[in-house]
């Protein structure tokens, strides 16, 4: 390989990468910054509340469902305006009848909906949207708790006749723990809610998360029920037809951090072999002649960052191998730099199989882990290992406040 072909994918690499996972925002913040008019984001209050269908979907929660009936339940919302959904098809524990008994004061409007068969999230999900007759719907994960005004604040969103679906802002409680995964995802979630807010403003979300997201029921359609990450999919079909997806900070969803790195990996794995997925099946917006700002958001969002980011991270360093041979001060310096972070990211790994708590080298261990997980996810779609019913990971069991 000529050194000229080496030079030119070590900076293509780490201008993609830089871009990927900093640039990108910073590209944003100006673009807002220089922007005329930017999107406007609705700050009215709700006065005349809709009709809202509230969908809890619930698999073997039974140490959750308790708690996340009282938060659901304690939103301020007319009780006359909002219908809740449980749906715990597949639980053989107590979720199904902790559901069924639970005291639901006067006035609630309520139902379980449960079948033997776990056949996964989305197929869940559907089966509660056929049963929907509202304008809105709002779906949460069952171990999340959320704040009183959550759907308020997203409702209202949808006076603007173009919004099809509105975003939440997923926080993650560290409680007491200080450890690599906590450290890392609460770093990730805050950057990606920062992201999520610019994208808005920019144009569209490109993409909710399950946590919490609302819908416009006449934007909805059903999806495939091999679907890996529904949430993002969904929303991002939404967006596909013309929708815009908007995003609510004041509208949030609270769950505690992976129990530990080797949890978190469970998700990210699952979670990449579903962007890959999502990647392929949403290949059209891709097209930027015909999908404009969407287009270009979405690939520096989530393509980037779930294809070849991950793929020139090792090409990087193996080109600055080859590179530093000539002694220039430059390469010398950049490889010396990647020395020191995978360093520091393996240090970070045995320091928490040590339970030792330095937070400075989880950020490093947490990125390695995070785009190792987009390999793994790959391996397991390619050889179809990857089912839309999956082992959950283990969580933090503080949940902290909510505010």
């Amino acid at each position: 390989m000529s050194i000229t072909l080496i030079k030119s994918l070590f900076w293509l690499g780490i201008v993609t990468v830089f871009y990927t996972y900093l640039g990108y925002g910073l590209l944003l913040s100006l673009l807002l910054r220089f922007k005329s008019k930017a999107v406007k984001q609705s700050d009215d209050q709700t006065e005349d509340f809709p009709e809202v269908t509230f969908i809890v979907c619930a698999y073997n929660e039974e140490d959750w469902i308790a708690q996340k009936i009282e938060n659901s339940l304690a939103v301020d919302y007319p009780d006359d305006k909002i219908i809740f959904y449980f749906v715990t098809d597949g639980s053989n524990d107590a979720t199904p009848n902790i559901v069924e008994h639970f005291p639901y004061p006067k006035g609630v409007q309520w139902k379980l909906l449960h079948l033997p068969e776990r056949r996964g999230k989305i197929a869940a999900f559907q089966r509660a949207m056929a049963e929907v007759g509202s304008p809105i719907v709002v779906s949460t994960d069952a171990n999340t708790r959320i704040n009183s005004l959550a759907i308020q604040n997203m409702v209202r969103h949808f006076k603007d006749s173009n919004v099809g679906a509105v975003a939440g802002e997923k926080r993650i409680s560290l409680g007491s723990k200080n450890d690599a995964s906590s450290a890392g995802e609460g770093i990730y979630w805050q950057y990606e809610s920062l992201l999520k807010k610019w994208d808005s403003e920019l144009g569209s979300v490109i993409g909710a998360a399950g946590e919490l997201f609302a819908i416009r029921t006449e934007a909805y359609e059903d999806v495939p029920t091999d679907t890996l990450v529904e949430d993002f999919y969904l929303t991002m079909r939404i967006a596909q037809k013309g929708w815009r997806v908007a995003y609510e900070p004041e509208a949030f969803a609270v769950e505690g951090a992976s129990a530990s790195v080797a949890e978190e990996m469970k998700r990210k794995v699952r979670i990449a072999a579903g962007g890959l997925q999502a990647t392929v099946r949403l290949a059209p917006l891709l097209n930027i002649f015909r999908y404009g700002m969407l287009s270009f958001q979405y690939v520096s969002h989530r393509v980037l960052r779930w294809t070849l980011a991950p793929l020139f991270l090792p090409i990087i360093f193996l080109c600055n191998l080859a590179l530093v041979q000539d002694g220039h001060a430059l390469y010398q310096f950049t490889l010396a730099g990647q020395i020191i972070f995978y360093s520091a990211a393996l240090l970070g790994w045995f320091l928490e199989k040590r339970k030792v708590k330095i937070a400075a080298f989880f950020v490093p261990y947490y990125f390695c882990v995070m785009n190792w997980a987009m390999y793994a996810g790959l391996w397991r779609l390619m050889r179809g290992k990857q089912s839309v019913v999956w082992e959950k990971a283990k969580r933090s069991q503080e949940n902290g406040s909510i505010g």
